[in-house]
């Protein structure tokens, strides 16, 4: 805006003329996803997905730096223990100028001994061994984990950000029993993706799923072995069921990931870490898959 300033001194008059320009707000939209859970070991529960939050904020539009953490995935049971639980994932955040969001990693699958019951997290870990139960999610993050099943050698699957993990049954033979928690759908790319779905349970028998999102199958012995989460998803793993000399003793949840969206009339271009820049209409999307920061 331009506006006229006139001063009157005696008989003189001085008029001068200012331009104020005003920089228009903007609109950062982001998602924070962060590591999944690890599965359980021997008779495992399925890894709880890492916690997913969503959101946005309007910021002046220059000289903010956003410092980015991506978490990583939670381990599966070390070698050289007997069904050792899965651990939990690592928390993601986003921090800048107004904005201050933490997602919780995801909680990990329970095994056939040490710690049965599935850990707590973003989405709770499946609990492991025979009868106990999941562990809780995050209020706003992600869902509770099942419970293992007392008659069979069958874990329960992790939380996912949309659902709960499935309880296990007669060895997850039938049905959804056993499978991981679905993720939930975000569109912050320009196309809808699922992240943060919980790990399937073992099995001693049928199958189990991981939620979509990311989350791993559960196992069965060498003939059908637990997958890990997808990278970049939050995925919870997939619980083992094998044997204390087996190489299938839990493995590892996915990694975790952070997005931003701004309007590309106002993106700076500065950024550090590496991430993705993608166009979609109007808007740059910024992915990270690790650490690093964007300056507004």
């Amino acid at each position: 805006s331009t506006f006229t300033v006139t001063a009157t001194d005696g008989s003189e008059t001085a008029t001068r003329e200012y331009t104020i320009t005003v920089q228009a707000p903007v609109l950062l939209e982001y998602l924070v996803v962060a590591g999944g859970g690890g599965g359980g070991g021997q008779v495992g529960g399925g890894g709880g997905a890492g916690g997913m939050l969503t959101g946005s904020i309007t910021y002046p539009s220059s000289g903010n730096v956003y410092t980015v953490t991506v978490g990583g995935g939670g381990s599966g049971q070390s070698s050289g223990g007997s069904g050792i639980h899965g651990t939990n994932g690592s928390n993601s955040s986003l921090s800048g100028s107004g904005l201050s969001v933490t997602s919780t990693g995801g909680g990990g699958g329970g095994g056939y001994q040490g710690t049965r019951t599935g850990a707590s997290g973003g989405s709770g870990g499946g609990g492991g061994n025979s009868n106990y139960s999941g562990g809780s999610g995050t209020s706003g993050q992600g869902n509770s984990g099942g419970s293992s099943f007392s008659g069979s050698w069958a874990g329960g699957g992790g939380g996912g950000a949309g659902a709960a993990g499935q309880s296990a049954s007669n060895n997850n033979a039938s049905g959804t029993s056993g499978d991981g928690g679905d993720g939930s759908q975000s569109s912050i790319t320009g196309s809808a993706t699922y992240y943060a779905g919980g790990g399937g349970g073992c099995t001693d028998s049928g199958t189990t799923t991981g939620g979509q999102g990311g989350g791993g199958n559960g196992g069965y012995g060498t003939a059908l072995s637990p997958q890990t989460g997808t990278a970049n998803t939050g995925g919870g793993a997939g619980g083992s069921r094998d044997n204390p000399s087996s190489p299938y003793r839990g493995v590892g949840g996915g990694s975790g990931i952070v997005i931003i969206r701004v309007p590309t009339a106002q993106y700076s271009g500065t950024t550090s870490g590496s991430p993705t820049v993608t166009t979609d209409g109007s808007s740059k999307v910024i992915k990270f898959t690790g650490n690093g920061s964007y300056t507004s």
